[in-house]
């Protein structure tokens, strides 16, 4: 008996994808779409706060847990975390010669920025001014650390679908005396592939994907939003530095301005595309600084990935388990049909105020 050749169409038969930064495969089955969900579902989260809370301990003027009162601030505001993951005067672990059980000194501080005096603005709320000046804040704190730390990592969890514990719009600064996983794993492949092609890794993708324009959400002159070709989140997107960018700290005037749109824009589509104040991880990756910043950073181009959880509907989410956690991670949307889900999706106008 012989089986009938089929012609592969990717969104509808099962594949893997590599993930050039990481060196790792994303198992795309786009036929698991069809199953039914009984599983968990989310409570939807509503952007329904009120504009001050007196008991919450990142609104203005409040005190917090450990006596200190916030000042009555207009616009944003940075304070060191009360509980933070990383300290600086902190003893190191003796060195040890097994090689089973390795140890190394972790030092760092954490900070907390918020965006907005009001709890109920979260991004897609702000304006392009208001996000401008939070870009101006993260450009300031990434000044400010990188001089003496390795590593700084901007990032913002909205919702508690990924793990906030406070909805006031914030994000944290974690600077690390050392490289983390991620980045450093990133910047091995991002020098290999410079090693061999003698260009930048996302350089060259962002040109590809302006020619194929098969995953693209968003582009201005100066960023482009795709969803990436290996992306494992439903709608996880990569917002990257047309201008090849290094760092935060490298942006001029007008990447700053168009940074600010691009931002409200993606944001905008993203609560608009289950009418729900969307969930997500951010965060920035660009050259190393402190002990390595003199390391050469062409391999390198600045740029910030969005990882939502949601997947079907503003209750149904993506959980990575079972085979995801023993294996590899798997996706069932493939990239491009998210984009063109994003990309349809109004990015102008919030879906609270239509």
């Amino acid at each position: 008996m012989h089986l009938q050749k089929m012609d592969f169409v990717p969104t509808e038969h099962q594949h893997t994808r590599l993930n050039p930064l990481t060196g790792q495969w994303v198992l795309v089955c786009p036929h698991r779409m069809q199953r039914p969900w009984s599983g968990q579902e989310e409570t939807p989260q509503k952007n329904d706060l009120p504009e001050f809370d007196p008991s919450n301990p990142l609104c203005p003027g409040v005190v917090r847990s450990n006596g200190e009162r916030n000042p009555k601030y207009q616009s944003t505001f940075v304070f060191t975390n009360d509980f933070p993951a990383l300290l600086e005067n902190v003893p190191a672990p003796p060195l040890s010669d097994d090689p089973l059980f390795q140890a190394r000194e972790a030092r760092g501080t954490c900070r907390v920025m918020c965006f907005h005096p009001k709890s109920n603005k979260t991004l897609p709320i702000m304006s392009p001014k208001e996000i401008r000046t939070v870009i101006d804040e993260w450009i300031h704190q990434f000044k400010d650390l990188m001089v003496k730390y390795t590593w700084v990592q901007i990032f913002e969890n909205k919702g508690a679908a990924m793990g906030c514990s406070n909805p006031h719009p914030h994000c944290q600064i974690w600077a690390c005396s050392y490289m983390p996983t991620e980045p450093a794993t990133k910047d091995k492949h991002l020098r290999e592939y410079y090693a061999k092609h003698g260009t930048a890794l996302l350089d060259d993708y962002v040109a590809k994907e302006l020619l194929k324009k098969e995953r693209i959400v968003i582009e201005n002159p100066d960023w482009l939003v795709v969803v990436p070709y290996w992306a494992a989140w439903p709608f996880e997107t990569m917002l990257v530095s047309r201008n090849k960018v290094k760092r935060i700290c490298d942006l001029t005037q007008q990447e700053i301005n168009n940074l600010a749109v691009v931002v409200k824009e993606l944001t905008t589509k993203y609560d608009n595309l289950f009418k729900c104040s969307f969930p997500y991880s951010m965060g920035w990756h660009g050259a190393p600084t402190g002990n390595l910043i003199d390391q050469d950073v062409n391999p390198w181009t600045l740029h910030a990935t969005y990882y939502p959880p949601l997947l079907r509907s503003a209750t149904v989410r993506k959980f990575f388990v079972g085979f995801e956690l023993m294996c590899q991670t798997q996706r069932d949307l493939t990239a491009e049909q998210a984009a063109d889900r994003l990309r349809q999706m109004d990015g102008r106008t919030h879906y609270s105020v239509e």
